[in-house]
């Protein structure tokens, strides 16, 4: 089963490139930028990578992103996760960034956007991975800074397939945000935002993403199911969830999986992501491996879930069939 799920046509679409910034390209990155850390080896930058909530989890990935300081620095990042993605053949992925965690410490936007950009370029044309960015608004930043990014990020529309909502979402519901969705809806965004495990209010907030938002889908969102309503909602409108089961276990010490199952047995659109690989130890592949172990899914689940992918990735109908047909061709032949 390993396997088949190492050979399998896969589609990422919840990947945080911050979240794949591997000590030893940390240190590196340190050392060329004359960045002073806490930590003298990769080993004790490793240990550092250590964590037992989704508030200490962020203590630590934002201190980790002060070596990214130019265009290079996020070439380079971005590359490493392409070139480790590419191997566990992903043939597409959409991948998160965070502009204002470096903007906010005086890294202009446009060194950010250009160095991904041109790693995305790069992987298509090297590697044959196909990739596309989405923009993520820090909800623990205020509304007013969100927008001033979204205004910035207009001269690079083109680069740029959507917008997300990260970060801590205690005491910052999606509708703090709702001018500035509105706003990037009307400049052709598309939209997803995060509603994290087992937050407070997590049903009102995955609610606002349905009713005010009006997100095009939703990025873990599993504490849906306790709520027929919602479910029935999500199902209806035929909206997606981009599901992290390894990082689910991390943050609350369990995997999902469960929720995983229902959602498959229940037709809906999950989808099995790495979320900040670096930091949870498993890119997709080890994801998929997690979840087919703990449920025992055999090949047709495993397939599903990277049909539902294709089918909700922000890709053109047609390319999103050539994608599904080579998925097929080897699930027939595998």
């Amino acid at each position: 089963m390993d396997a088949f799920i190492a050979g399998m046509p896969k589609c990422e679409l919840h990947l945080h490139i911050e979240g794949t910034l591997e000590p030893e390209l940390k240190m590196r990155l340190a050392e060329r930028n004359h960045v002073r850390m806490p930590y003298r080896t990769v080993e004790e930058a490793r240990d550092a990578y250590k964590f037992d909530s989704l508030t200490s989890f962020l203590v630590g990935y934002y201190e980790s992103m002060n070596v990214l300081l130019t265009e290079p620095d996020f070439y380079d990042l971005a590359t490493a996760y392409l070139t480790k993605a590419a191997s566990q053949n992903v043939r597409y992925a959409e991948i998160f960034f965070d502009p204002q965690a470096h903007t906010s410490r005086g890294v202009p936007f446009d060194l950010v956007i250009r160095g991904l950009r041109r790693a995305v370029l790069d992987a298509e044309r090297l590697l044959g991975i196909r990739a596309q960015l989405i923009m993520c608004f820090l909800r623990d930043f205020s509304a007013e800074y969100a927008m001033a990014t979204l205004m910035e990020s207009l001269p690079y529309r083109e680069w740029i397939v959507g917008v997300g909502l990260d970060s801590d979402e205690r005491d910052n519901p999606p509708v703090k945000f709702a001018k500035v969705f509105a706003r990037a809806r009307e400049e052709g965004y598309l939209i997803t935002a995060h509603c994290d495990i087992d937050q407070p209010n997590t049903h009102e907030h995955i609610r606002q993403c349905l009713d005010v938002i009006g997100v095009d889908r939703i990025d873990h969102g599993s504490n849906a199911l306790e709520d027929e309503e919602l479910t029935a909602e999500i199902a209806r409108r035929g909206l997606g969830f981009t599901v992290c089961p390894v990082s689910n276990g991390f943050v609350t010490s369990d995997m999902k999986a469960a929720e995983i199952r229902r959602m498959l047995d229940l037709g809906l659109k999950v989808t099995i992501n790495s979320d900040d690989p670096a930091y949870f130890l498993a890119y997709v592949s080890e994801n998929l491996q997690a979840v087919q172990e703990k449920l025992g899914l055999g090949r047709d689940e495993l397939v599903q879930f990277e049909r539902n992918a294709f089918e909700i990735a922000w890709l053109p109908r047609a390319t999103k069939d050539a994608f599904l047909t080579e998925l097929d061709e080897y699930a027939a032949s595998a």
